[in-house]
């Protein structure tokens, strides 16, 4: 178990007794409808104040440039070899299973851009304690609200918003600041054998991959809490617990 303590929003210090881990990419849609339905089975979970969550950074294509010159659609089924109207029936699921939590997504807005510097930015919102609250802003403002999550502008604007320096916002971005711990980030990853995004990380002792229905999520808060064993992939049953990775998603 991971020791200590942390603050809460009301300054309070609550012991820390679990940690939990989310290898996600701002640029993937399910990291979204996942994150909606942990927070679903994380309110509900009567050890709550005893959790604490870390987001860990996952690019599902580096290769991309800063922003591609072309739809989402067209990207995907450039990527994944598939017809286009193949990629937006694809598309019409995901909205339809984005909107049973509660998202508006809009992939006719979505800007195609590499995610590395907005995974920066979330290194830097973990400085201040922002970390939640810059995925929330990064994944509403690509899915739902079409914003370019490989601009810098943007990313100061979203950062001043989250109330942090506009200047030291800038002047991270402009540099390479946080680049080594998104690339850290990305190779343990790697090292625990996570192939797609959302992964869930229940105090080094479960792994849960895809956006799993909440129940899923609740009953492994509940089966990890207080257990000690070796890291274990849990597989779903359900169809929801989708990813997705460097081949696209699912």
């Amino acid at each position: 178990m991971v020791a200590g303590q942390r603050n809460t929003a009301d300054g309070v210090n609550v012991d820390v007794s679990m940690k939990i881990e989310i290898w996600s990419d701002v640029a993937c849609p399910w990291c979204f409808i996942g994150k909606r339905r942990f927070e679903s089975a994380l309110e509900n979970f009567e050890h709550k104040d005893g959790v604490e969550v870390q987001w860990r950074s996952y690019q599902l294509d580096p290769s991309l440039p800063e922003q591609y010159d072309g739809s989402e659609t067209e990207y995907l089924s450039q990527m994944k070899g598939m017809p286009e109207a193949q990629v937006r029936q694809m598309f019409d699921h995901v909205k339809t299973q984005a909107a049973g939590e509660g998202l508006a997504y809009d992939f006719d807005k979505v800007v195609v851009a590499n995610s590395f510097t907005a995974h920066r930015f979330m290194h830097l919102a973990k400085e201040h304690g922002k970390m939640d609250a810059a995925k929330e802003a990064l994944l509403s403002g690509h899915f739902e609200h079409g914003e370019n999550i490989g601009d810098i502008d943007y990313l100061v604007r979203t950062g001043v918003v989250l109330g942090l320096d506009e200047a030291e916002v800038r002047g991270a971005l402009e540099g390479d600041k946080y680049a080594a711990e998104v690339r850290a980030d990305i190779a343990e990853a790697r090292a625990l054998g996570v192939t797609g995004v959302p992964f869930f990380v229940l105090d080094r002792k479960y792994g849960i991959s895809g956006a799993q229905p909440a129940e899923v999520f609740a009953q492994a808060l509940r089966q990890a809490w207080g257990e000690r064993s070796p890291l274990t992939v849990l597989s779903g049953t359900n169809d929801d617990g989708a990813t997705c990775g460097p081949e696209g998603c699912n």
